[in-house]
């Protein structure tokens, strides 16, 4: 079956066309990173206008790279939740509307679930893993036990761990997007110029629980008071510590969760999924499986929703065309008992 995804959740425009879940046969993403970058980050109204520009020679630019017409198509898949309301709207409209006029078959799709979809498009995964999930809007460890099957052991109390990267990036005007600056200055720094807070969290209930607030506070408003005077304060030497503590406190938290439930196979999604600590700090830990997408599936992409919205399709699930879109998703914070 060859399905067709639309992802608009914030500032990528993406379509793909993936046969049976998993072979890609085209993943067009038009970028809006030069529009918000004099901002750095991403003005809604900005992303809103854009989706609506693009939005059709993205999709047909899908299509004929994959070699089909809408009428070859066995489904549509589209990113209905969470992100920007605006963005969301336009892609979810344009896909209700391609459905209508083709007949074909509609799913609304989990834009969460996707990202962890992601890496099965590229592996042979089986289940339970633990999923980790860090993007610029959330940071989630859940033990994953089907498609859209999880139990969300973690998450941020505050910023999002993507959202940290951004914000410090911002300040010291490292560059846009923030994630992909530091990660680069950070290659030529030293980790051990500035000796960042790691937050306890020291309640039994924030076991699996990350926070970034005091961490970006730090960095932002109190650096010369964790600086190791041996080194220099470089924009290098600052992009190498901070991210030294926001990946490690990230790691420490996933790895309780692997000796706590004895799982071991980790499952990773999102932008900062490509980051090249992150991947390196994992890949040491022994015995453990880590299974990171491309790089060009840790972004937005329509790929990684075509492939989860064939599943979802084959089982027989469809989405009425009256479903809207939606900001947020409640079902991935934790309840706390």
């Amino acid at each position: 079956m060859l399905v067709l995804g639309i992802e608009s959740s914030c500032d990528e425009s993406a379509a793909a066309v993936v046969e049976d879940g998993r072979k890609i046969l085209s993943n067009v993403i038009a970028t809006q990173i030069p529009f918000h970058e004099a901002y750095y980050g991403v003005v809604p109204e900005i992303a809103s206008r854009k989706h609506t520009e693009w939005i059709l020679p993205v999709v047909k630019e899908s299509l004929r790279e994959a070699g089909v017409r809408p009428e070859g198509l066995g489904g549509i898949a589209v990113t209905s939740r969470p992100g920007l309301m605006g963005s969301l709207l336009v892609g979810l409209s344009f896909a209700k509307g391609l459905a209508w006029a083709t007949g074909k078959p509609f799913i609304a799709i989990d834009h969460i679930l996707a990202h962890l979809y992601a890496p099965h498009l590229e592996n042979d995964i089986d289940f339970p893993y633990i999923g980790l999930l860090v993007s610029g809007g959330h940071t989630i460890i859940s033990v994953v036990t089907g498609y859209d099957e999880f139990t969300v052991l973690g998450t941020t109390i505050d910023d999002a761990a993507g959202e940290a990267f951004d914000k410090v990036s911002k300040f010291y005007r490292f560059g846009y997007p923030g994630g992909v600056a530091i990660d680069r200055l950070a290659k030529e720094g030293d980790d051990r110029a500035f000796d960042f807070p790691n937050p306890s969290l020291h309640k039994g209930a924030h076991r699996y629980d990350v926070s970034y607030s005091g961490l970006k506070t730090a960095v932002i408003n109190q650096l010369d008071q964790f600086r190791n005077p041996a080194y220099p304060k470089t924009n290098e030497n600052i992009a190498a510590s901070f991210q030294k503590a926001a990946i490690g406190l990230l790691v420490e938290r996933l790895l309780r969760a692997v000796e706590d439930t004895g799982i071991k196979t980790v499952v990773a999604g999102g932008g900062v999924a490509a980051n090249s600590l992150l991947r390196a700090r994992l890949a040491a830990v022994p015995g453990l499986r880590t299974i990171f997408p491309s790089p060009v599936l840790c972004t937005d992409n329509g790929a990684m929703v075509a492939g989860l919205g064939f599943k979802f399709l084959e089982r027989g699930d469809r989405s009425p065309l009256s479903v809207t879109a939606s900001a947020r998703v409640p079902g991935f914070r934790r309840r706390y008992p």
